[in-house]
């Protein structure tokens, strides 16, 4: 069996290319985890494109969500990757999970939901407080749509409150943080390839 793992991080940051992200940093970084266990990994800026709203896989002429639905498709790790604006995630997050939402309706040539199989995990910056509750809200989401979520499969930072320190800024991730990192490409790796070699079930 090929045991050969992709990654998709889907970077939800509010600034465009080719400003400096945040959300995007720590999406690499996990990305770099990954790769020490053998998956390639590819990040997304979501606002770069013309993602309309809505929860069909395809909204019309000049939605750009089907060219990164098929890039998700064909990901065995989906890594949603958000800053924290006002406790929350941001609206790009929020866009993604509700495109995301059309995969309910969508199955495989086994009649399994189209994201069985795939594993989800999730990276939060921002300089207030409200990562834990981001990440179960995205948690709870993807697990609907289809995805299965790793043991430890969250990392985050949150600067001091009250600053305008960025994760950015940082001369490197802290300690917490990279081990934080290590476990979830670690552990995210291992289910993935434990779904590709035992897929879930098709129903009934």
């Amino acid at each position: 069996m090929n045991d050969a793992l992709t990654a998709l991080a889907l970077t939800c940051t509010l600034k465009p290319s080719p400003a400096p992200s945040s959300s995007d940093l720590i999406a690499g970084q996990v990305l770099d985890e990954l790769r020490g266990h053998g998956v390639a990994g590819d990040r997304v800026r979501v606002v770069d494109f013309d993602v309309r709203p809505g929860v069909k896989t395809d909204m019309g002429e000049g939605d750009q969500w089907p060219s990164i639905r098929s890039r998700i498709l064909e990901a065995d790790i989906v890594l949603l990757s958000t800053p924290t604006w006002l406790g929350h995630p941001s609206s790009i997050a929020q866009r993604v999970l509700e495109r995301l939402d059309a995969e309910l309706s969508e199955t495989d040539a086994e009649g399994r939901p189209s994201m069985f199989g795939k594993v989800a995990a999730v990276a939060v910056v921002g300089n207030e407080d409200g990562a834990h509750k981001i990440v179960a809200d995205c948690f709870q989401a993807l697990d609907d749509i289809g995805f299965t979520v790793p043991a430890q499969g969250c990392t985050y930072w949150n600067a001091e409150a009250m600053t305008s320190t960025d994760y950015n800024d940082l001369d490197g991730p802290p300690e917490a943080v990279a081990e934080t990192n290590r476990t979830l490409a670690a552990n995210a790796a291992h289910l993935a390839r434990l779904l590709k070699a035992h897929p879930y079930p098709p129903p009934g």
